[in-house]
């Protein structure tokens, strides 16, 4: 976990729960803020509430990606992961059901509709359900507009999905999975491994589930979502022999939610995974009461949906407030009561 001295500008104010079967800035310049935790006497005297500009603040949606063949082969062995057959995983039967439900769920409540950019882990997995959970309906012939995935993609039975009347989709590698070693699932279950295959696995456990596939085969299946942030073709982060260590993907996280800050965007959708959310947001609600920083940091479920406020306490982003209003500086005898008072 990062230092609090790391994090002493960072916090979350919690908007709502949904629960559902290039460089970045420097680490201090946003804030995710909740309520702080206080004495009982120290109620009446001090706020336990955060109050910030408006224009400072931005509605966060964070989406697990749904469930994918990883996941199920994983439960029933740990060391299916490391199987290459689980390469780039695509999502189940199921993980697709999960995701027609969040689909429902985002356009009855609302959120489909105020969403105006939807960030997405370069993964498989992920853009499956960023796309088929914010993507437009189903493609109809004469209606030109583009594919925010091809029919069939990835593995799936999947018709096509559109982008009409959709907000622009973008894929961000800093918000891609961690690198795990299989040290690990050791430390959980002695049985299944044998000490002479020790040294072997710290050495080659880390998951293909989690290596991507080329931007070129993405673009052919996601043509509408835009990868030019992503610098090169193959994926250069994952390592066959390195454990991103479980501070660092922290501090990742928190560099990715300083440029979420400096977007122009009020309303963003980020579709991402499980330990890049659980190592990134148990940095945050060290200053909440401990049942606020549970709801902060426990640990996400396949396709399930929980909304933040990001507050800007650093001056990162520029946006003019748009809703405040200057009014008129008045003298003698319209002049304020306290202005007065002064005289």
């Amino acid at each position: 976990m990062i230092h609090q001295s790391m994090t002493s500008n960072l916090s979350f104010y919690i908007s709502s729960v949904s629960h559902l079967s290039s460089p970045l800035p420097s680490l201090s310049r946003l804030s995710l803020r909740c309520c702080s935790s206080l004495p009982a006497h120290d109620m009446e005297t001090k706020p336990s509430q955060g109050l910030y500009p408006l224009h400072r603040c931005k509605t966060i949606h964070l989406v697990r990606h749904a469930q994918g063949i990883h996941n199920v082969e994983g439960e029933k062995n740990h060391k299916a992961y490391l199987s290459e057959d689980l390469f780039d995983a695509h999502l189940t039967p199921l993980g697709w059901q999960q995701v027609d439900n969040l689909h429902k769920h985002v356009n009855a409540s609302g959120i489909s509709n105020r969403i105006e950019l939807v960030v997405v882990s370069p993964l498989l997995r992920t853009l499956q359900t960023a796309v088929g959970t914010f993507g437009g309906e189903g493609y109809k012939d004469g209606v030109n507009t583009p594919l925010l995935m091809t029919a069939g993609a990835g593995n799936s039975d999947r018709p096509a999905i559109s982008r009409l009347n959709r907000p622009p989709f973008i894929a961000v590698e800093s918000c891609r999975e961690h690198l795990v070693c299989l040290l690990f699932y050791l430390l959980h279950d002695w049985h299944f491994l044998e000490m002479k295959t020790f040294a072997m696995f710290l050495v080659q456990g880390v998951h293909p589930c989690d290596r991507r596939s080329n931007i070129t085969k993405y673009r052919e299946l996601f043509p509408a979502i835009d990868f030019s942030l992503i610098e090169t073709d193959e994926d250069v982060l994952w390592k066959p022999d390195i454990r991103e260590e479980d501070k660092d993907i922290a501090t990742r996280g928190v560099k990715f939610f300083n440029w979420l800050s400096t977007r122009k965007e009020k309303e963003i959708a980020v579709v991402t995974h499980s330990g890049f959310l659980y190592q990134t947001l148990n940095s945050f609600g060290n200053d909440c009461d401990p049942s606020v920083k549970n709801e902060i940091s426990k640990k996400f479920v396949n396709c399930e949906l929980r909304s933040f406020v990001l507050v800007d306490k650093c001056m990162s982003s520029s946006d003019p407030p748009m809703t405040n209003y200057p009014g008129t500086i008045l003298t003698g005898e319209d002049a304020s009561s306290d202005i007065a008072d002064q005289k």
